[in-house]
């Protein structure tokens, strides 16, 4: 086909013609549809806003959305801690890898949060009453789940017969770290009987023991290859996770500022207290005497 001659524009390409879809078998009355499988009907009916502003919708939805995405977390870690149990490290390393990329998402939650103000946030906070995220059984359960054990938590949920009695349980569970340094204790490492067999329910001390076994397996990481590899997706975990604890302190700064939480808490002072917290110490220490 020839040049269009100059000053003359081209035609117009062709519109694609329109995509039918009447003959994919796409059923008009299935037997199971995609809104009965997931429940749609009791989920998207489970946002109650209170107050009538405009952005309480997107507190609730944040909030809601964030403990779906814990639930998923503890059915990660739970079935982690079994494997690494059982020594099958492989599967266990995808279900942390996993729980890393949910990590991210409710890390990106914080963001989108973060778009209210602190005059949207002050027409709702009236109408939250002593609600908090402090009461989250949930989060309590992800930390008793990866080793941060602290009865003092446990009593506020005394109204909730369910919540509390997972608390109990997973209170008084191995975590997710103990499994790892019994594996360790059967792959070789000498580890104090302190740790191996201990009272579950109080908080993980850090040890020179487990540092030292640690640090053997970063100075031969060709030997030691899977255990290495537990080491760092730990490590990831728990960067994540305080990543996760910095953003929510950072919202919450940016919204209410300096103010008590609604649950009875200090806000921020409490949240700055919890960066401090370490689920695996000596994978962080020995760092240092690497």
């Amino acid at each position: 086909m020839p040049a269009p001659p100059p000053n003359r524009p081209a035609p117009p390409a062709p519109r694609p013609a329109a995509v039918d879809l009447s003959g994919e078998g796409v059923h008009e009355r299935p037997d199971l549809s995609y809104g009965a499988y997931l429940g749609l009907d009791t989920l998207l009916d489970s946002q109650h806003p209170r107050s009538g502003e405009h952005d309480e919708l997107l507190f609730i939805v944040i909030h809601q959305a964030s403990e779906l995405w814990m639930k998923l977390c503890l059915h990660e870690l739970r079935a982690a801690r079994e494997q690494v149990r059982r020594d099958e490290l492989g599967p266990a390393f995808k279900m942390i890898a996993r729980v890393a990329r949910i990590q991210a998402q409710l890390i990106q939650s914080w963001e989108v949060l973060s778009t209210m103000t602190p005059a949207d946030y002050s027409r709702i906070r009236p109408h939250l009453g002593q609600s908090s995220g402090f009461q989250s059984w949930q989060y309590r359960l992800l930390e008793f789940t990866l080793g941060n054990k602290n009865a003092g938590m446990i009593p506020v949920h005394r109204g909730d017969p369910a919540a509390h009695a997972a608390l109990e349980q997973a209170l008084a569970e191995p975590s997710l770290y103990d499994e790892a340094l019994r594996l360790l204790h059967r792959r070789g490492f000498a580890l104090p009987e302190t740790v191996l067999e201990r009272d579950w329910t109080l908080p993980y001390r850090a040890d020179k023991g487990v540092e030292a076994a640690w640090l053997a397996v970063y100075q031969d990481t060709r030997r030691h290859w899977d255990l290495y590899e537990l080491a760092e997706k730990l490590v990831d975990l728990e960067y994540r996770f305080q990543h996760w604890r910095f953003s929510h302190m950072k919202t919450v700064e940016r919204i209410i500022g300096y103010k008590p939480g609604t649950g009875g808490t200090g806000g921020v002072s409490y949240l700055v207290k919890a960066l401090d917290l370490s689920f695996f110490p000596e994978l962080l220490s020995l760092r240092t005497a690497l």
